[in-house]
């Protein structure tokens, strides 16, 4: 199994670096958006599908998946993990096979950034609003 670690109280779940991580943040996720009684997630797993692909492919160590309902009622999705290389948002080329991800991201979030964590490494976060 790729899931590592799971702590329910703060809506945390590690998991190992894996080509299964990203479909198991996608449950994770829903299942954590059912407990808060949000029906619609779709967005929010199309989001944290791709920032959990990133960290997969371009991140370094364990995956940390953080989710949270902040004061404004924005979802915010994180996810950690110990590589310093920052994620960028490309620019448009019609030609290229990848690398469109984080440009969809943007266009879909209120908002989304990088931070670097004191321990090491980077959180890559998103807000959503919820319905």
């Amino acid at each position: 199994m790729s899931v590592v670690a799971q702590s329910p109280e703060v809506s945390t779940v590690v998991l190992a670096p894996t080509a299964d991580a990203p479909l198991l943040a996608r449950r994770f996720l829903t299942d954590q958006f059912a407990a808060w009684k949000i029906a619609e997630d779709y967005l929010a797993r199309v989001v944290i599908s791709e920032l959990v692909t990133n960290a997969y492919r371009h991140g370094e160590g364990f995956i940390v998946v953080r989710l949270f309902l902040n004061r404004d009622r924005l979802a915010v999705l994180e996810v950690w993990d110990a590589g310093e290389r920052r994620p960028v948002v490309q620019p448009q080329d019609d030609a290229a096979l990848s690398g469109r991800g984080l440009q969809i991201v943007s266009e879909m979030v209120k908002a989304w950034g990088v931070r670097s964590l004191n321990e090491g490494g980077k959180a890559v976060w998103a807000k959503l609003p919820i319905t």
